[in-house]
């Protein structure tokens, strides 16, 4: 009687042992009869809109390729790619590239632009005025105060014929290469973010598209004048330098690139973003 209870017991242990070792193995775990392995997660931080609102039209793609996707959003420009460096994000979607590149050279990250995804052309808005021609002497203008997307407003401003900068300006001008001003506008460079709460304190304001959008404004009615749609400022998918092969990373980019979200972009925002691929 005693050998049959501990036959019984050795062939418990020895089922229990075969069980954990099927189901620890290379994190697969038995369900409905058969082994299916576990999603990779991954975590991109970015902009609300409309870069947090295209990634969350992507996550059910990306399931369906084993990558479990949760988005962080931020509404500054320096935090993302902080997190990113620190490796708290496997990714970025916000920025330009001439704006990480310049965040590179100035913070000592290590970032790549991966994929361009989309255009966000940025635009002059105003509560006080209807268009352009009735701007005053001495306006007030506000432009954003960080690398690259101040310059890039003076450069939208040249375009509308309201300044010239030195040597035709660059992305890398700044309120001191206004060079021909004539209606003498004086720039308050504020936070990008804090912009649109200033319409009522300037005259006219630049306000880059996701900005504008959360706010309420509609680029195609509410701008007074917008940047050319074929601006080299294509929005893109950021990471540390190294991951661009991971196999996670490269479904996330596809996905950015595929047919679904080229549909989702025009449908959506109705040509107030443009898909740059």
């Amino acid at each position: 009687m005693k050998q049959w209870k501990v036959w019984i017991t050795a062939a418990a242990i020895a089922i229990g042992t075969a069980v954990v070792l099927m189901t620890g193995c290379g994190g697969q775990k038995p369900v409905g009869g058969r082994e299916v392995s576990q999603n990779v997660k991954i975590t991109v931080g970015a902009s609300p809109v409309p870069h947090g609102e295209i990634l969350k039209e992507i996550k059910p793609m990306l399931i369906a390729e084993g990558v479990d996707l949760n988005i962080i959003e931020f509404t500054d420009y320096v935090k993302p790619n902080l997190a990113l460096q620190d490796k708290e994000l496997d990714a970025n979607f916000y920025q330009h590239e001439p704006y990480m590149e310049k965040f590179n050279s100035e913070h000592g990250t290590d970032l790549v632009a991966l994929c361009k995804v989309h255009v966000e052309p940025m635009g002059i808005y105003s509560h006080k005025i209807k268009e352009l021609a009735q701007l005053g002497q001495n306006a007030k203008v506000a432009i954003p105060n960080d690398p690259t997307n101040g310059g890039r407003a003076l450069l939208v401003l040249q375009t509308a014929g309201l300044i010239s900068l030195k040597n035709g300006g660059s992305i890398a001008s700044t309120v001191q290469d206004v060079e021909k001003n004539d209606k003498n506008l004086q720039f308050i460079e504020l936070d990008a973010a804090q912009i649109p709460r200033s319409l009522d304190d300037v005259d006219i304001a630049l306000i880059n598209t996701n900005y504008a959008l959360e706010a309420g404004l509609n680029p195609l009615q509410d701008a007074l004048f917008t940047e050319s749609k074929d601006s080299p400022y294509a929005n893109v998918l950021v990471v540390r330098r190294g991951d661009e092969n991971r196999p996670e990373i490269q479904k996330l980019a596809k996905a950015l690139q595929s047919p679904e979200v080229k549909k989702f972009i025009e449908e959506k925002y109705n040509g107030a973003i443009i898909p740059s691929f």
